[in-house]
């Protein structure tokens, strides 16, 4: 046997599964996807029309709970949910209880934790880590190795560069005080980050603000404004032609 499929799953048509694959109970493939070889899909998970699962994904993963985590919570989860023509890499692990929208793009070795949303038409790039219980807006871009903290909330049109890394403890694992204030970051509407830029816990970047590569952002930026520098510090006003309502490809909706 090549593969196994639940007889309580259902298929669409047009849809092609490739080698060894698993497909649990209950789960809902729409028509005309391609699901690669070694992708197993969870009990639940549905998936809309036009989707594409590469080798070796898994759909629908719960997570596991170590002993001392701080952030993992004992909960039932929903299955994951894909929308139409959503495209997922090679060796991608999406959670259960994860909702993405319609033509997001998660590059190959990405990994999308429990109790996430991603909006409509967003890349997530090529080993991106989004943790648990955070809100990815629509026609978003984190790019390569870009680190999500948990408890984060990225709006739309926002572009992350590569190897961007976000925290939401400012205790660094000591003191139980921790517990009471895990906090993740927030980018606000069109902020743009700079690569190898680092977010500390609980700050937020304005909307259409830069933040400069390797900046070291260790309190809230303005909307609007550059910030660059270790600490960052404020280096002047975004330029007019660069802000979101004078790009061609805005869309006001």
């Amino acid at each position: 046997m090549d593969r196994f499929v639940s007889s309580k799953a259902k298929i669409g048509r047009g849809t092609t599964l490739g080698y060894f694959v698993v497909v649990e109970d209950d789960v809902e493939i729409g028509e005309n996807c391609i699901i690669g070889h070694n992708v197993v899909i969870h009990r639940g998970s549905t998936l809309g029309n036009n989707c594409l699962v590469g080798d070796g994904s898994i759909i629908g993963k719960l997570p596991m709970k170590a002993a001392r985590s701080a952030t993992t919570k004992e909960q039932t989860l929903p299955p994951a949910v894909l929308g139409n023509g959503c495209m997922v890499g090679a060796n991608c692990i999406i959670y259960a209880g994860t909702i993405i929208g319609e033509r997001v793009l998660i590059a190959d070795l990405a990994t999308v934790r429990e109790n996430v949303t991603i909006g409509d038409y967003t890349i997530v790039g090529r080993g991106v880590a989004i943790e648990n219980e955070c809100t990815i807006g629509k026609k978003t871009k984190l790019e390569t190795n870009v680190y999500i903290t948990a408890y984060s909330d990225v709006g739309d049109y926002v572009f992350v560069a590569p190897g961007v890394n976000t925290s939401n403890d400012n205790f660094i694992g000591r003191t139980e005080e921790r517990f009471k204030q895990f906090r993740g970051v927030t980018i606000k509407k069109a902020a743009r980050i700079g690569v190898q830029a680092t977010i500390l816990p609980g700050k937020t970047i304005g909307e259409d603000a830069l933040v400069a590569g390797g900046a070291l952002v260790t309190k809230d930026i303005p909307p609007r404004k550059i910030y660059a520098g270790i600490p960052a510090r404020y280096f002047r006003d975004v330029p007019e032609e660069q802000l979101l309502e004078n790009q061609t490809f805005y869309e006001d909706d």
